[in-house]
């Protein structure tokens, strides 16, 4: 299964944005930079996210983007269900039809429950889950490198 780059940068940001200390926000352009995406696509992803309840976002001079308590809990299948939309893995009846797409073909349909099994398996982890399973694993590798950086992304000024 391959996620679309909108989902990655989703689950990215909640990940990146649940790492940081108490009561902080990010810029957008500052969240870009710890994605290494455009500032443009991920305005669009966060607005996503806040539409969802995933993240809050405040405007302004003081505004930036955070991640509610209530989110570090979600799910990551749910969320990806979210991000990803109701569409098929592959495109049947596009700009080319497939021949078989009005056979009801066993790939398709094949092909769609292997894309709610994939969301079945992350349907038991959280967000929190894989900002600990990765901050434990950044550990282990700073005491053998003695470097550090929050989550293994460049560090982020917040003011």
């Amino acid at each position: 299964m391959h996620l679309t780059t909108f989902a990655d940068l989703g689950l990215r940001s909640m990940m990146i944005l649940g790492d940081l200390p108490e009561g902080e926000r990010l810029t957008i352009g500052k969240l870009a930079e710890a994605t290494n995406a455009s500032e443009n696509h991920l305005a669009r992803v966060i607005a996503k996210l806040a539409d969802l309840g995933f993240v809050t976002s405040i405007r302004g001079r003081n505004g930036g983007v955070h991640l509610p308590d209530t989110a570090r809990g979600a799910s990551v299948g749910q969320i990806l269900r979210k991000l990803e939309g109701p569409g098929e893995v592959v495109d049947c009846e596009g700009g080319k039809p497939c021949p078989l797409a009005s056979r009801q073909c066993a790939l398709r349909h094949r092909l769609a429950q292997a894309k709610e099994a994939f969301f079945v398996e992350l349907d038991g982890d959280t967000i929190e889950d894989l900002i600990r399973a990765t901050r434990a694993a950044q550990t282990r590798t700073e005491e053998t490198r003695g470097s550090s950086a929050p989550l293994g992304v460049p560090i982020v000024r917040t003011s």
